[in-house]
């Protein structure tokens, strides 16, 4: 039954997705912002976290369609002479990673509270809906101003440098995981009720195997489609958090720190430094959520073509 119900919304999102060009050309984009992502150390002209590879001389060269660049600077250079085409691929790289990793954690918090929630029910229901809601009253960004107080007064700024990228992971996974939760938990009530569960019950399967055999293969679309939307949250998050200081260090590339390096750059006429990734960004942004659309439209019965 599980193998089968997967093979059904496959072939659903499979033939949703031809109907629908859009979200053929947000993979597409999506993809490739990915491979060259991942491609980084490969493809990038330049590493920008090898001081000895830039030149602070190169400073705010523009792109090379304008006057006054240089031919080995394609998309110009920012305040430090790094390269922008390389500082993008591999800040969009950590971008990503901070992006993916910070939803795996809200998945592996959420689904499993969720699930305990949804088919317990009672007081422990309770329980888990109220941390949920204290949690949602918490901002990532309430969160993020706490965890790098407390680390930069216990390690320093140094060591804050060094772990930036998994704190960041961190606090962003632990911000966000009740989205997980709720749907995790509205999903298993419903599933709960059905015979299939009722017959695994009556048949003397422990509440483990029913959980982690009939329940869990069966919530997994919405779920599919919260991760989605999760990862452009969380890109997002680390962006904003970055671009307000409170994220990665101007070291260390990401998507946010390039938008605020050159933030104030923008009414000198160096617009390149923000304008670049900030187009990256919202290139990332606009294609997750246009994919998590066409996933929840091609996993809804209601919408999907018989």
């Amino acid at each position: 039954m599980t193998g089968e119900s997967s093979r059904t919304a496959l072939a659903s999102v499979r033939a949703f997705a031809l109907d629908q060009p859009g979200s053929v050309v947000a993979a597409c984009l999506l993809g490739a912002i990915a491979l060259a992502a991942l491609a980084a150390p490969l493809i990038a002209p330049q590493n920008p976290f090898d001081l000895a590879s830039f030149d602070v001389l190169d400073a705010d060269l523009p792109p090379i369609w304008l006057r006054g660049s240089d031919l080995r600077f394609l998309l110009g250079t920012d305040s430090q002479g790094r390269d922008l085409l390389s500082t993008i691929l591999y800040g969009t790289r950590i971008s990503l990673t901070v992006g993916v990793f910070a939803v795996a954690i809200q998945a592996a918090i959420g689904i499993p509270l969720g699930l305990i929630a949804g088919f317990i029910g009672g007081r422990v229901d309770g329980l888990i809906a109220r941390v949920a809601d204290v949690q949602l009253s918490l901002s990532t960004l309430i969160l993020a101003i706490i965890a790098l107080a407390l680390v930069r007064a216990g390690l320093g700024g140094e060591t804050l440098g060094r772990i930036a990228v998994p704190l960041l992971v961190l606090v962003i996974g632990l911000a966000e995981w009740p989205y997980f939760a709720r749907t995790a938990r509205a999903a298993t009530l419903v599933e709960s009720a059905k015979d299939h569960v009722r017959a695994a019950r009556a048949l003397g399967a422990s509440d483990g195997t029913i959980l982690r055999r009939h329940i869990l293969p069966n919530i997994l679309s919405p779920l599919i489609v919260v991760a989605t939307t999760q990862v452009a949250g969380a890109v997002m998050a680390e962006a904003a958090l970055s671009f307000l200081g409170l994220g990665l260090p101007v070291t260390q590339p990401s998507l946010g720190t390039l938008i605020r390096s050159g933030y104030d750059l923008i009414f000198a006429g160096i617009w390149w430094v923000t304008v670049f990734p900030g187009l990256t960004l919202v290139s990332i942004l606009v294609a997750v959520n246009v994919l998590g659309d066409t996933l929840r439209d091609a996993l809804d019965p209601r919408l999907t073509p018989r």
